[in-house]
């Protein structure tokens, strides 16, 4: 009894000098439920569940055509030119993704997926959006994460008027409509918090292991007060998921920010503990959206993900980090990846970017796919994969696409480049 009492008081020591000495190590200040993922102790290898409860045109093509106007280029003006949007939409809420789906993600060895969803699935002002049972089908995918050991994120993947602006935000714009407008702030929030208050309920806190409160916010975009403006929606939505159960009974689940496209280091003091607690930074990682990386050989590009060891470790050293987006691919050749009626910088046909080659064999059927080619991608998959988990790990962009394999980590698990074994070192090249 006597050392159980010692022990008991030295534990009452150490335990507020080990949290405030690693962030996120404890997180308030107690061992996490075990039930819950730890972030700090268990690496995320998971996959983001790409163009479903948000349609994107590179990923489902022929839905965008199906909508029968080529004005048609994101969820927005699908309901603003089709007169069989919404139908078209249920369909392929119903069976883009099923609960096979998540069985083979589970027999992949991941541990978690991504779901992204926009805002107008909770908002009541949400026209000229769909809106009908895009709710009712993530409510689904967390039954489904749960049925096969997964974790789950809930991604806030559009906000309105659009937080950077691209066809993922559900709506395509010249620039961001989303900053510096609180009541777009407060309607993103809102469907935050109607989130939140459904799964941290004991019948799903277990499983969704984080909720992102906004995707890709464009805060390099030339517009004023952008990332404070951000950091303030952060800072208060952060209280919705955490207090989503009422402040007497703080919410254990981690809050995920995505990181603005700012440099990493500009989060190393920000929602940071005591305040804030059980906080993950998500970065996300791609090198082919610039005329300069899409011209990348495939050394300089592998070069170039090795330098993020030394950042994600930096980070980890302040925040959670992982990679919520990454992929093998090493064009932009994919169809419409860039935008319907867009062509890709490496033909030299977007953004003013020099001719760099021919997209047909970079793009398409996996099983068309040369040897060497294939190699390529390994290299890309299995570098990545094993510098992302420096940091708390990685979740893939994007579980399957109708035409471009080299973005589907189904096809990559098909056709070879992705492996099963993801201990395995593979063709690591740094």
């Amino acid at each position: 009894m006597l050392r159980l009492v010692s022990l008991t008081c030295l534990l009452s020591i150490l335990l507020p000098l080990v949290s405030a000495a690693g962030p996120r190590a404890l997180p308030f200040g107690h061992a996490p439920d075990a039930k819950r993922f730890n972030f700090g102790s268990t690496k995320v290898r998971g996959v983001n569940i790409g163009g479903w409860l948000v349609a994107e045109p590179f990923i489902t093509p022929s839905l965008f055509q199906a909508g029968g106007d080529s004005r048609i280029v994101d969820e927005y003006t699908f309901g603003q030119y089709s007169k069989k949007a919404c139908s078209l939409l249920a369909s392929h809420w119903k069976t883009w993704i099923t609960e096979s789906d998540f069985k083979a993600i589970s027999a992949a060895g991941l541990n978690t997926v991504r779901i992204p969803i926009g805002y107008w699935a909770f908002d009541s002002d949400y026209a000229p959006y769909c809106q009908g049972s895009q709710f009712s089908y993530l409510t689904k995918a967390v039954g489904w994460a749960q049925k096969y050991g997964l974790k789950v994120v809930i991604d806030l993947h559009g906000a309105p008027a659009s937080q950077n602006g691209f066809d993922n935000s559900g709506h395509r714009r010249t620039s961001p409509g989303w900053f510096n407008v609180q009541s777009r702030a407060d309607r993103a929030q809102a469907a935050i918090s109607t989130m939140a208050k459904k799964f941290s309920t004991s019948a799903y806190g277990d499983t969704v292991s984080a909720i992102e409160l906004l995707n890709e916010p464009l805060t390099t975009a030339n517009i004023g007060g952008a990332l404070e403006f951000t950091i303030d929606y952060y800072e208060s939505a952060y209280s919705s998921v955490r207090y989503a159960q009422g402040k007497k009974s703080p919410t254990s689940q981690a809050v995920m920010i995505h990181d603005g496209f700012q440099d990493l280091s500009r989060w190393y003091n920000e929602l940071q503990p005591p305040t804030y607690q059980n906080v993950v930074l998500d970065h996300h990682q791609y090198s082919i959206f610039t005329p300069t990386q899409v011209a990348w050989n495939q050394t300089t590009r592998l070069n170039d993900i090795c330098t993020y060891r030394s950042k994600l470790a930096n980070a980890q050293s302040h925040l959670w980090t992982i990679v919520g987006e990454w992929t093998s691919a090493n064009t932009d050749c994919a169809m419409w990846l860039n935008g319907r009626g867009r062509g890709s910088r490496y033909e030299g046909q977007y953004d003013n970017s020099p001719k760099i080659g021919n997209c047909s064999s970079k793009t398409g059927n996996g099983a068309n796919f040369s040897s060497a080619f294939k190699t390529q991608l390994k290299q890309l998959f299995d570098t990545q994969r094993d510098v992302y988990e420096t940091g708390s790990g990685w979740i893939y962009w994007t579980w399957k696409t109708e035409s471009a394999s080299e973005w589907s980590y189904q096809d990559g698990l098909k056709y070879g480049w992705i492996t099963n074994n993801l201990d395995s070192e593979g063709s690591v090249e740094c």
